[in-house]
């Protein structure tokens, strides 16, 4: 695989991931008023629905392609599940907080 194909498919990885991660925000936001929702963190809220929309999401994505679904697919949906979650609340800063904290600083 050459280079200019690589940069095609990450670009189409992250353009996913943020697509993925605007839906779960607005979807969190909307279903988070509802009254059995309010008593529930909106973190965890935001969690499972991103566990929810990304493995639909590929699975309707390879049935639109003609793709085989394997079993591969819908488990690393689920890993990228997690990303989708961290990029909707604003997750990034959470991790960088976590990175800054653990690596080594000299004094």
């Amino acid at each position: 695989m050459n280079m200019e194909v690589f940069m095609q498919y990450v670009t189409y990885l992250l353009m996913a991931i943020g697509v993925l991660a605007f839906m779960t925000s607005a979807i969190v936001q909307v279903i988070k008023e509802m009254p059995y929702l309010k008593k529930i963190q909106t973190n965890v809220v935001a969690l499972v629905a991103a566990m929810i929309i990304t493995p639909v999401a590929v699975v309707i994505l390879c049935i639109y392609y003609k793709i085989t679904i394997e079993w591969y697919y819908v488990f690393a949906s689920f890993l990228a599940a997690f990303i989708v979650y961290l990029v909707s609340t604003g997750g990034w800063e959470k991790v960088t907080e976590m990175w800054s904290r653990t690596k080594y600083n000299k004094k």
